[in-house]
């Protein structure tokens, strides 16, 4: 597919999810499954899906890894095979379309730990953060630019050229060494050519959510 197809796909798939963001920020869509929740009110709705602060960078989500922070879940919203194939350390997977299941509400559901959401890119992320928002989850946010980003900048960072700034190559030097960590290869550790991306495994995170206790059923005689 040529860059021109790929763009004017990119265009329609985010012009669907400002469609898609407009509906459910005005509440003009009750989803039969949970139109028994009640949600958060509109206007907060719709403050908070414009706004970016609900986005993480991927080199804040290096940093954090590379620290051991214990404090966030990444939740890798891609298919099976595709989490199985490759997926950011420590993520745990669940599916799109199996964002409400009753094992997965204990993850997103929960306010001990902030919740990243990745996918490719930020399209099902949002959306996975929108539909959370819209049931009054706390402390969502989404990786921006996804897994797609997360090669780019992280895992095979681009050299600047000699006219960028100082900054940009310090933070070219700060991407590379986490490349470096999470397994990638340079030319100056082995006589190679070309960087190789070696599979290291990463230690899992063990992950304990407290069940959120259900309420007892209010009125009666």
């Amino acid at each position: 597919m040529d860059k021109k197809k790929i763009a004017k796909v990119t265009r329609f798939r985010y012009q669907i999810l400002t469609i898609i963001f407009l509906v459910l920020a005005g509440g003009l869509v009750l989803l039969p499954k949970y139109q028994k929740q009640e949600g958060i009110k509109t206007e907060y709705l719709l403050n908070h899906s414009i706004s970016p602060e609900r986005y993480i960078s991927t080199n804040q989500i290096a940093d954090k890894l590379i620290n051991q922070d214990p404090s966030f879940i990444l939740v890798d919203l891609r298919d099976e095979d595709s989490y199985n194939n490759y997926a950011i350390p420590n993520a745990i997977n669940i599916p799109f379309g199996k964002l409400f299941d009753e094992e997965s509400l204990m993850y997103l559901n929960q306010s001990q730990f902030d919740v990243v959401f990745y996918s490719n890119d930020n399209f099902y992320a949002d959306q996975a953060w929108m539909l959370c928002t819209r049931r009054d989850f706390k402390n969502l946010r989404v990786l921006k630019g996804g897994i797609n980003r997360w090669f780019k900048t992280i895992i095979k960072p681009e050299i600047p050229s000699e006219d960028k700034a100082k900054a940009e190559f310090d933070l070219y030097a700060t991407r590379k060494a986490s490349s470096m960590y999470f397994g990638v290869m340079y030319p100056e550790q082995v006589i190679e050519k070309e960087v190789k991306i070696v599979s290291k495994p990463a230690p899992k995170k063990v992950i304990t959510v407290k069940k959120k206790k259900k309420r007892p059923v209010e009125g009666g005689c």
